[in-house]
Protein backbone atom coordinates (compact mmCIF):
# COMPACT_ATOMS: atom_id res chain seq x y z
CA UNK A 1 0.00 0.00 0.00
CA UNK A 2 1.34 3.44 -0.95
CA UNK A 3 0.64 6.14 1.62
CA UNK A 4 0.31 9.79 0.65
CA UNK A 5 2.31 11.48 3.42
CA UNK A 6 0.51 14.78 2.83
CA UNK A 7 -2.60 12.98 4.04
CA UNK A 8 -1.23 11.75 7.38
CA UNK A 9 -1.14 13.03 10.94
CA UNK A 10 0.02 11.55 14.21
CA UNK A 11 -2.39 10.85 17.06
CA UNK A 12 -0.62 13.59 19.03
CA UNK A 13 -1.17 16.12 16.23
CA UNK A 14 -4.85 15.19 16.01
CA UNK A 15 -5.27 15.46 19.78
CA UNK A 16 -3.65 18.89 19.80
CA UNK A 17 -5.44 20.28 16.77
CA UNK A 18 -8.51 18.33 15.66
CA UNK A 19 -9.71 21.20 13.48
CA UNK A 20 -6.54 20.79 11.37
CA UNK A 21 -7.37 17.11 10.90
CA UNK A 22 -10.94 17.99 9.86
CA UNK A 23 -9.65 20.59 7.41
CA UNK A 24 -7.34 18.00 5.83
CA UNK A 25 -10.20 15.49 5.61
CA UNK A 26 -12.37 18.16 3.99
CA UNK A 27 -9.65 18.92 1.46
CA UNK A 28 -8.39 15.37 0.75
CA UNK A 29 -11.46 13.26 1.61
CA UNK A 30 -9.68 11.32 4.33
CA UNK A 31 -6.73 11.52 6.72
CA UNK A 32 -4.66 8.57 7.88
CA UNK A 33 -3.75 8.84 11.58
CA UNK A 34 -0.60 7.16 12.81
CA UNK A 35 0.00 5.79 16.31
CA UNK A 36 3.54 4.73 17.22
CA UNK A 37 4.62 5.22 13.60
CA UNK A 38 2.01 2.80 12.23
CA UNK A 39 -1.27 3.60 10.48
CA UNK A 40 -4.01 3.08 13.07
CA UNK A 41 -7.07 5.24 12.31
CA UNK A 42 -8.71 7.03 9.42
CA UNK A 43 -10.76 10.21 9.55
CA UNK A 44 -13.15 10.19 6.60
CA UNK A 45 -15.20 13.06 5.20
CA UNK A 46 -18.58 11.36 4.76
CA UNK A 47 -19.74 13.95 2.24
CA UNK A 48 -16.97 12.83 -0.10
CA UNK A 49 -17.11 9.14 0.82
CA UNK A 50 -20.54 8.36 2.33
CA UNK A 51 -19.45 4.88 3.28
CA UNK A 52 -16.31 2.87 3.24
CA UNK A 53 -16.88 0.59 0.28
CA UNK A 54 -16.11 -3.08 0.80
CA UNK A 55 -17.17 -6.12 -1.13
CA UNK A 56 -19.20 -8.74 0.71
CA UNK A 57 -16.12 -10.99 0.84
CA UNK A 58 -14.05 -8.18 2.37
CA UNK A 59 -16.74 -7.58 5.00
CA UNK A 60 -16.79 -11.29 5.87
CA UNK A 61 -12.98 -11.40 6.08
CA UNK A 62 -12.96 -8.34 8.34
CA UNK A 63 -15.55 -9.72 10.76
CA UNK A 64 -14.02 -13.22 10.74
CA UNK A 65 -10.60 -11.77 11.53
CA UNK A 66 -12.01 -9.78 14.46
CA UNK A 67 -13.83 -12.84 15.86
CA UNK A 68 -10.78 -15.07 15.48
CA UNK A 69 -8.57 -12.52 17.20
CA UNK A 70 -10.99 -12.06 20.10
CA UNK A 71 -11.70 -15.76 20.67
CA UNK A 72 -8.39 -17.34 19.57
CA UNK A 73 -7.71 -19.13 22.89
CA UNK A 74 -11.16 -20.75 22.78
CA UNK A 75 -10.69 -21.87 19.17
CA UNK A 76 -7.24 -23.29 20.01
CA UNK A 77 -8.74 -25.23 22.93
CA UNK A 78 -11.51 -26.61 20.72
CA UNK A 79 -8.95 -27.68 18.12
CA UNK A 80 -7.22 -30.04 20.61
Amino acid sequence: MIIDTSNTLSVTEVNQNFSRAMHKADKKGRVLIFKRNKPKYMLVNLEVSPEIEMTDDEKIDFVASRILKKYRPAFEELAK
